[in-house]
């Protein structure tokens, strides 16, 4: 009986067993589409930065944070990212980053897969959002190791207050509202403190 009562304040006292992550941010991105008339444009954000905090005995305890350069965004049409850069958009002199930090993370069907919500600050505005998210892994490369994650989301743009459109004569409007986004990151852990030496 007192061993059994040792063993379990020794656990409980035991910290959480953590692995720390940063972004590589020439090896990710933030991809986005909206509808356009018809069909679909897409682009991208080719600036991201951010950390994960990763519980590995539980990642639902896990922690993250996301800073997006709005200025790197990119669609292959630099009229039209000059245009989504100004006032009408984005607005990317006033509001020069967003950022997103998660708030609750809950598994979600499948393997290694988890539902991620978190509050998103955009234009101005911070409302929170919930993103799937797919743990892709982890691999030792030739500079440490690292991990991979893939996470998806449908935003109403209109929420953050972006709200440029105009009307056809056909009926309707030039965009849509929702956008969907596709976020791929990958992350290098990051070296640990040497423990103090006694």
């Amino acid at each position: 009986m007192l061993w059994s009562v040792v063993a379990m304040v020794v656990l409980s006292s035991s910290p959480a067993v953590a692995s720390e992550w940063e972004v590589d941010s020439s090896h990710s991105s933030v991809e986005f589409s909206i509808r356009h008339l018809v069909s679909n444009v897409r682009g991208r954000f080719d600036k991201v930065e951010g950390t994960l905090s990763r519980d590995d005995a539980d990642p639902t305890q896990s922690k993250m944070t996301l800073t997006i350069d709005v200025a790197s965004i990119d669609t292959g049409v630099p009229d039209r990212d000059k245009h989504l850069k100004s006032p009408d958009f984005f607005d990317a002199a006033k509001f020069p980053t967003m950022t997103f930090r998660s708030t609750k993370i809950g598994k979600s069907t499948g393997k290694d897969a988890y539902e991620v919500t978190g509050d998103l600050t955009l234009h101005g505005v911070t409302k929170p959002v919930t993103l799937q998210v797919q743990d892709l892994g982890s691999v030792k490369g030739p500079k440490g190791m690292v991990r991979g994650l893939e996470a998806t989301g449908t935003l109403n743009r209109k929420d953050w207050g972006i709200t440029w459109n105009n009307a056809l004569d056909s009926g309707g409007t030039i965009l849509g509202d929702e956008v969907k986004v596709l976020i791929n990151l990958e992350l290098k852990e990051k070296a640990q403190a040497a423990a103090p030496k006694k």
